[in-house]
């Protein structure tokens, strides 16, 4: 029996990026010395989380701030409580932890079964990460803008003091210089381990809690079953509510693109190929690269003949990969390989009988 689902993806990335808050994240490749861009696995996370959510139609669970008021009567940043519920299906999917100071109440701990890695290039001579300085210029209307210049206790300049100031320089009110924005281009790959027996299954060992008694409860009263995984004893999610979550996973996992507040960063990021295995060694090998000989270039090889390997490739990957078996149906397959794979898993009972010598 397959426990794991191992899952790999390619990606075209045009002209964008894949953070907005600090530029875009790079690391140095040791081996070829070049920067490259990447997407942190908890990016790639919360990308795929919020692709299945809106899937579903349903609301992400709520989260609990809290704050602390010291001493000196200064408002200080507390914890942040998840729900710790699996009723949500973005907490039954991404996991939670709770642990409240003080150790008064148990810690409430669910490990996510998506192991997810960072999306980064499939090479380092398959990317590119320039930077480039931006402006946000309104000097052509120059009449029709208010400025507005402060001293150093906050008082406003008159017209004739900003003009003194601006004397003897060439610096212009109206244009605000954004220097150094990267953006990447190139093939982009990530990994994914779905581990099938904690997928529908919560925990109930009381030494180390994933819900609470009064989850526990809320559950079993919505028709939660009671099994038993390689992990002790748990609740399981009834097939009703499998049968709706896995088909949004399978969308979410084929579908899924990082979206940014800047529009002018959009990428369509279309998936150029997917490889599914329930080994993950083999895995690598379906989704590479080859260095040519005498020439400083890569060759990004799709290969489909691998044994234990299904292979997808659509038809944008014609464009970077040399390949004679795209097709237009090819993330559709894949998406029912995946329903499929994930509905066959014995959930209910995982458990194989021990046959005494």
């Amino acid at each position: 029996m397959n426990h794991f689902i191992y899952f790999r993806a390619l990606k075209h990335a045009n002209h964008t990026v894949f953070c907005v808050e600090k530029g875009q994240k790079t690391f140095r490749d040791a081996q070829f010395g070049r920067s490259m861009a990447y997407s942190s696995g908890q990016q790639v996370k919360r990308s795929i989380l919020e692709a299945i959510i809106s899937e579903m139609n349903v609301p992400f669970s709520p989260t609990t701030f809290t704050f602390n008021i010291d001493k000196s009567k200064k408002l200080g940043e507390g914890e942040a409580w998840s729900a710790c519920n699996p009723v949500y299906v973005d907490q039954l999917l991404g996991g939670w932890m709770k642990a409240e100071v003080g150790g008064e109440s148990r810690t409430l701990k669910r490990r996510s079964p998506f192991s997810i890695s960072a999306m980064r290039p499939l090479h380092p001579l398959l990317a590119t990460y320039i930077k480039e300085d931006l402006t946000f210029d309104r000097s052509d209307r120059p009449e029709s803008h208010k400025v507005i210049v402060k001293d150093v206790n906050g008082n406003t300049l008159s017209e004739e003091e900003v003009q003194n100031l601006l004397a003897g320089t060439n610096r212009s009110l109206h244009r605000k210089w954004v220097p150094e924005n990267a953006r990447t281009t190139g093939l982009f790959v990530h990994d994914i381990a779905l581990d099938l027996r904690t997928l529908f299954a919560v925990s109930i060992n009381k030494f180390e809690p994933e819900i609470s008694p009064e989850t526990e409860d809320l559950l079993r009263a919505a028709g939660w079953i009671e099994g038993e995984t390689v992990f002790g004893k748990c609740l399981i999610a009834p097939k009703e509510l499998r049968e709706k979550i896995i088909p949004a996973i399978a969308n979410a996992l084929i579908n899924w693109r990082i979206t940014t507040n800047q529009s002018r960063t959009f990428s369509l990021m279309e998936t150029l190929a997917i490889a599914i295995s329930p080994n993950a060694n083999k895995l690598a090998a379906a989704i590479r690269t080859k260095l040519k000989e005498d020439e400083d270039k890569v060759e990004p090889i799709v290969d489909d003949s691998l044994e234990d390997v299904r292979t997808f490739i659509s038809l944008p990957a014609a464009g970077y990969i040399r390949t004679n078996t795209e097709s237009a149906d090819a993330l559709d397959k894949a998406e029912e390989h995946l329903i499929e794979l994930l509905q066959n898993y014995p959930y209910e009972a995982q458990l194989q009988e021990i046959v005494p010598a």
